[in-house]
């Protein structure tokens, strides 16, 4: 960290107090993920834990990492899967240290290390299957794939502890798709026991990875459906005053293509950042009336309350409030399409560092910690390097 970044605000443990929960939502992305592993430094430098952490694809390796150890040792753990995740393939330096002269060179090296991931995949998490199946018909769906993530449920069983996942310590839950039926589903520690094969089914992307068996039916990459758990933590019961800090690894806006490699990057983009902004303007909408619903209930005369539809409106009122904090990853030009699988040591110290001030430019917000008025319901926050533009510029109108 350079010395004109903020330094993290300690002990802000007693401002998250005041509400129910603190929730870590993180998104999914391959290699971005490091950015995600960055802000988790800062928020447990500034003493914020997580009472639930929500992941989908690499945001579930990350939240099974944290989850799956205690507070002290997250931030290590963390660090230990991103460099071995992030050594080079071939076995030869990725001379990291290095000086780059500008964007060009610098997006060529990328693309180099990228075709390098691609013929000999990460170590640590997934390597290529050799022979390729793609000439022949598979019987097996846990084969159908490029790649084989044998080496990423050794490493997750090397570095996470499932018996504390499972021991209703803080909550977790990751997103997969059901192959056959195409349904969203979401393993959660309140209603499964979560082991390695649940966290690799969320990252099941094909055809670059084959889908994950478990209980007998076949799952890929929750990105496929939402690549964000947002929905899911705001739809859950009971409801609760919430602190919600939501990672995202692709941006939603961006500029328009000059090139076809640009617009191959922006179909990306666009594909995997699940329109987080248009779920959050939703919720919002829906708390709002959630709200004023309750306080109307509670001038109902008697007569009116056993009415079936007055019951079925009370069923959703609630008087909850919620802080979504919103950081984004938003990627160097040169970084281009192979941006979520370029596994690189400098890379991945690149968006690690992102990350990391990001959060704590952020955490210097107060704001962030004021709930807001219980008839407003919803404050969000869009952290970008212009803090708060959107909260800001809503005040104003």
């Amino acid at each position: 960290m350079d010395a004109s970044s903020p330094a993290v605000p300690k002990n802000l443990h007693g401002r998250n107090a005041r509400f129910e929960q603190t929730v870590l939502l993180l998104q999914g992305g391959g290699a971005l993920g490091s950015y995600q592993a960055g802000v988790y430094q800062a928020l447990a430098e500034a003493n914020l834990h997580p009472d639930w952490v929500a992941g989908i694809s690499i945001g579930a390796v990350n939240s099974a990492l944290i989850a799956g150890n205690p507070p002290e040792k997250r931030v290590e753990r963390l660090r230990e899967f991103w460099e071995a995740v992030s050594t080079s393939p071939t076995g030869l330096p990725y001379f990291s240290s290095l000086s780059i002269p500008d964007a060009t060179a610098h997006s060529l090296l990328n693309q180099a290390r990228a075709l390098g991931i691609l013929l000999f995949g990460a170590p640590h998490f997934f390597t290529p299957r050799f022979p390729s199946p793609m000439p022949w018909e598979v019987n097996r769906a846990d084969a159908i794939s490029y790649y084989d993530v044998s080496p990423l449920k050794a490493t997750l069983e090397r570095l996470v502890d499932f018996d504390r996942i499972n021991a209703d310590g803080t909550r977790l839950s990751v997103g997969a798709v059901n192959v056959r039926t195409g349904n969203f589903v979401y393993f959660d520690t309140t209603t499964h026991r979560i082991g390695p094969a649940h966290i690799i089914a969320s990252g099941s992307l094909p055809p670059g990875f084959p889908a994950t068996e478990i209980d007998g039916e076949y799952y890929w990459d929750g990105g496929l459906v939402s690549n964000t758990p947002l929905q899911w933590v705001l739809d859950s019961r009971p409801r609760r005053d919430t602190l919600a800090f939501q990672i995202d690894l692709w941006s939603a806006q961006g500029e328009l293509p000059r090139n076809l490699l640009d617009a191959d990057v922006r179909a990306k983009e666009i594909r995997f950042s699940s329109r987080t902004r248009a779920g959050i303007d939703m919720y919002k909408y829906a708390q709002k009336r959630r709200i004023a619903f309750a306080a109307l209930l509670e001038r109902l005369p008697e007569e009116l309350r056993g009415l079936p539809e007055v019951a079925l409106l009370a069923a959703e009122a609630n008087k909850k409030i919620c802080n979504i904090v919103h950081l984004i990853y938003r990627a160097k030009k040169y970084e281009g399409s192979a941006k979520d699988y370029e596994f690189s040591r400098r890379t991945m110290e690149e968006h690690w560092l992102a990350g990391y001030r990001d959060a704590v430019h952020t955490l210097n917000h107060p704001e962030i910690f004021e709930p807001p008025d219980r008839l407003e319901g919803v404050r969000t926050f869009d952290c970008s390097r212009e803090l708060f533009s959107e909260e800001r510029k809503d005040e104003r109108a």
